[in-house]
């Protein structure tokens, strides 16, 4: 009499083959790229008494005498990135908007995500070395430089966060009988606006951080004159450049990210201690989106 077998099938053990392939992969790009560059890894032990010894010419007496002039250029440097920021966001909004793929059609639609790639490719740095030889060694260039340079990732965010929008609002809008334009109006702005002005905001900390770079090859702003005094071995003066610049980034930064927070999580979040003992604030886009459906 034969027996019958009422063991459980076991589930088949999942290959790793793919992974291990991807891995091995990685490791010879890794290791190749390595190679190929002429790197003395010698100079590495060396490394942190550098830093030491040129810190401390930077920064055990700083020279506060060129201060007013550093401020005036900090503030120039920060002018360029506003600059920029308004220029990038201007432009990247609507187009952004017309490559989301529930508001634009697909013949724009793919030709604008194309156009948002290139852009991305290209460096701040390039753009700004090949606007040099049209406008000059002046801010405007590092400003026209920002906001070309910034449309590329900024119109990527815009119709990422167009299409991540929940369809009950659109749905409410084409059920009244609204066509693409109401849709986008009455639906999609409201819901995405809140996030898209704080896109824009972090623009303007990207921006603030990069117009340092842009400095260095003759942009203007604070970058120019830390370029000149490094060229000049003037370490006191590049320190306080240095507690200059770190200062007004993490200042710009703090009050940027306090007005995102203010825009993305309402006026009644402050504090985390706030936010365990009371209900979360609702926020501009649910309002919205209520207000809509």
């Amino acid at each position: 009499m034969s027996t019958i077998d009422l063991r459980p099938e076991l589930p088949r053990h999942p290959s790793r083959l793919l992974p291990t392939l991807a891995a091995v992969a990685v490791a010879i790009v890794v290791v190749a790229a390595t190679a190929g560059l002429p790197i003395d890894w010698s100079d590495l032990g060396a490394v942190p008494a550098q830093l030491v010894h040129f810190g401390g010419l930077m920064f055990e007496s700083p020279n506060w005498e060129k201060l007013p002039r550093a401020l005036t250029e900090m503030w120039r440097s920060i002018s360029m990135a506003w600059i920029g920021a308004i220029l990038c966001v201007l432009i990247s909004i609507p187009l952004g908007m017309l490559a989301a793929r529930s508001v634009g059609p697909v013949w724009l639609r793919l030709p604008l995500r194309g156009v948002f790639a290139v852009i991305r490719a290209v460096p701040e740095v390039i753009i700004a070395l090949i606007l040099l030889t049209i406008t000059g060694l002046t801010p405007f260039t590092g400003a026209l430089a920002l906001g070309i340079a910034g449309i590329g990732t900024q119109g990527k965010w815009v119709y990422e966060t167009i299409e991540s929008v929940q369809e009950g609002a659109s749905e409410a809008v084409r059920a009244a009988g609204g066509g693409t334009a109401e849709v986008t109006r009455w639906a999609l702005w409201p819901a995405a606006a809140p996030a898209l002005l704080s896109l824009a905001l972090y623009r303007f900390e990207i921006n603030l951080r990069t117009s340092a770079v842009l400095g260095l090859v003759g942009a203007g702003g604070i970058g120019s004159m830390l370029a000149n005094y490094t060229n000049y071995r003037q370490w006191d003066t590049v320190g306080m450049l240095l507690i200059v610049v770190v200062v007004a980034t993490m200042t710009m930064d703090a009050i940027s990210g306090a007005i995102r927070r203010r825009i993305t999580q309402g006026p009644g979040v402050r504090t985390t201690r706030t936010t365990r003992t009371t209900l979360p604030a609702r926020t501009t886009r649910s309002r919205n989106v209520d207000r809509v459906g």
